[in-house]
């Protein structure tokens, strides 16, 4: 039986989406899997590779040869001049590059050219110059797809946390909390993990306020009103469920130890507890979409681009649990 292939979005060229590329394309353990295909530029690969003493991608290929290729490969898009490109600088034209390899990988699923897409870190800055209006990549995603109902799950071998909102200020986020909403994401959750563990789940749910609300004193009821109900109604059909849970103690080990997953009510409510515990590893997925999207777990990191310093580490599990995803 074949290898599923996954598109690997090469991310902002500036930041350290080339050399963890790079490094994917030459481990042996992502080949165990799956057939890799970087859609990125091969002249930004092979400058990051002289820069970084890595090795240079030994396939290249045209969007005519994607649907026969069975090797690690490059699928080479003119994204950028590599004459504009300055690493570790945030500009318009690597905001255009970056959307045009996500589009692209996109566009290319949807086609069942590969089987599905895993993205390298873009930069919400640089695209915003480019003009894209949607706050990130998973908005992207839900926009191409014509997708109403997703969330973002982040998962670990430590920890696994869905969201129910997240890239939103905080004095949005009781506004947006409905019901409905925490409804499907617990069940978005429950058939995810289901598929990956192969067994009925276990998740918890997070309260919104201090103390899960101290039975009202804090916040505006908003566990009783919201919370609550969405619970009730996940047990009403089956699911194994706990909450809702103060926040400040939710993630304790012996409580991570029996649970498959946690439902946060926003970004760092899960994204703090799990990158603490899991930053190198963690993956994020998309859950919702008709096509299957995993992401790493980290930023563009401008910081270190280009200097042979970033670990590939979430770019490599991501790529493998995009395999187990679409399997």
């Amino acid at each position: 039986m074949s290898h599923p292939k996954i598109a690997v979005t090469m991310g902002d060229p500036a930041g350290v989406g080339p050399e963890i590329c790079l490094e994917l394309l030459g481990n042996g353990r992502v080949s165990e899997h799956c057939v890799p295909v970087v859609f990125g530029d091969a002249d930004v690969l092979y400058r990051c590779a002289e820069k970084t003493g890595k090795q240079k991608p030994s396939n290249v290929i045209t969007r005519a040869e994607l649907n026969k290729v069975d090797v690690p490969s490059v699928l080479s898009l003119e994204g950028i001049d590599i004459d504009q490109l300055t690493p570790g600088s945030i500009s318009e034209a690597t905001g255009h590059a970056t959307y045009r390899y996500l589009e692209s990988a996109i566009i290319a699923c949807r086609r069942r050219e590969v089987d599905a897409v895993t993205t390298a870190p873009a930069n919400k800055t640089a695209l915003r110059m480019a003009g894209v209006t949607q706050p990130g990549q998973t908005e992207i995603f839900a926009e191409h797809t014509e997708t109403d109902t997703f969330c973002m799950m982040l998962t670990s071998d430590i920890l696994t946390c869905s969201f129910v909102t997240v890239h939103v200020g905080y004095h949005e986020v009781a506004g947006m909390l409905t019901t409905e909403r925490i409804f499907e994401v617990i069940e978005l959750t429950y058939r995810s993990m289901k598929h990956l563990r192969n067994r009925e789940p276990q998740l918890a749910v997070c309260g919104l306020n201090p103390h899960a609300g101290e039975g009202g004193l804090f916040g505006n009821s908003e566990e009783e009103l919201i919370i609550v109900p969405a619970i009730e109604r996940a047990r009403a059909v089956g699911m194994r469920i706990e909450g809702p849970l103060p926040p400040d103690t939710a993630f304790l080990p012996e409580r991570r130890a029996v649970m498959d997953a946690f439902i946060c009510m926003y970004h760092d409510q899960g994204h703090i507890p799990l990158k603490a515990l899991a930053f190198d590893r963690a993956v994020n997925c998309t859950l919702g979409l008709p096509i299957v999207r995993t992401s790493v777990d980290h930023g563009t990191a401008l910081d270190i681009a280009w200097q042979g310093k970033a670990g590939a580490e979430s770019l490599i599990e991501a790529v493998i649990l995009a395999a187990r995803m679409r399997s």
